[in-house]
């Protein structure tokens, strides 16, 4: 797809910001063909006519919102558009993450951060032979703190423990509450490294620095903090790790 224009569908119910997308857009070498919806119901015509590689849309529309022109999308047959959020409103950032959006753009757009969302389109499109170690699949989650909402990489997540319906994302320097719940992330990034070693908690292999049993109970150290491994999954876990490491070496 880097080498391929992208097929783009552009949806806003504002005229200005239509507009304003679109030519924004224009100027990308790697935007080709630019059509365009004033409404929800319009962009899914256009989406059922013709084959695109990417939406460009505002949540907030008349007959179908940008959320619901998302879910509809998300029961396309492959190769389904890519969806990126372009919004003034940041309450639907959890969302976008749980429909697989490929980015979240806020108003006013910058060229800048439109030229990067274009970017992660290329990229999340392109074969996986292509893409860099850093590059390749590499999520990015919202989360919202004081009215804010940051944007947090996967790779940066040590591990993430439960809190019932939601799930508290540990990085090096931070940790982050999500409304996702842990099984929801267990097999969402069972591919990307993490997996179960509590109950209550997912670890990311590669941040693992040391395994410890000692009187029958295991424990594993990621960073300053020692985390709890069930018996259930120490062996399975010890197999992991024996395997993530041959594979570095």
């Amino acid at each position: 797809m880097a080498d391929t224009p992208l097929r783009t569908l552009v949806a806003d119910d504002e005229e200005p910001a239509l507009a304003e997308l679109v030519y924004l857009l224009s100027q990308d070498d790697r935007i080709g063909e630019i059509k365009t919806a004033s409404n929800g119901p319009d962009a899914l015509k256009i989406l059922q006519a013709a084959e695109l590689d990417v939406v460009f849309c505002d949540i907030k529309m008349p007959g179908l919102t940008g959320i619901d022109l998302a879910t509809v999308l998300s029961k396309f047959r492959h190769p389904r558009p890519q969806i990126v959020f372009v919004t003034a409103y940041d309450e639907h950032a959890v969302a976008a993450f749980e429909l697989e959006a490929t980015d979240y753009v806020m108003k006013p757009v910058r060229a800048e951060r439109l030229s990067e969302a274009v970017r992660r389109v290329v990229t999340a499109g392109a074969p996986a032979a292509l893409q860099s170690a850093d590059e390749s699949d590499d999520e990015v989650i919202p989360v919202e703190l004081a009215g804010v909402t940051r944007f947090v990489q996967r790779s940066t997540v040590r591990y993430v423990e439960a809190q019932g319906d939601y799930a508290r994302l540990h990085t090096g320097q931070n940790s982050h509450l999500v409304r996702i719940p842990l099984s929801t992330l267990e097999e969402r990034w069972r591919d990307a490294g993490f997996t179960r070693i509590h109950r209550s908690t997912l670890v990311a292999l590669a941040h693992v620095d040391e395994m410890r049993v000692d009187g029958g109970r295991c424990a594993v150290r990621v960073g300053g903090d020692w985390l709890p491994v069930s018996r259930r999954h120490t062996r399975e876990l010890r197999d992991l790790l024996v395997r993530s490491t041959s594979l570095r070496g």
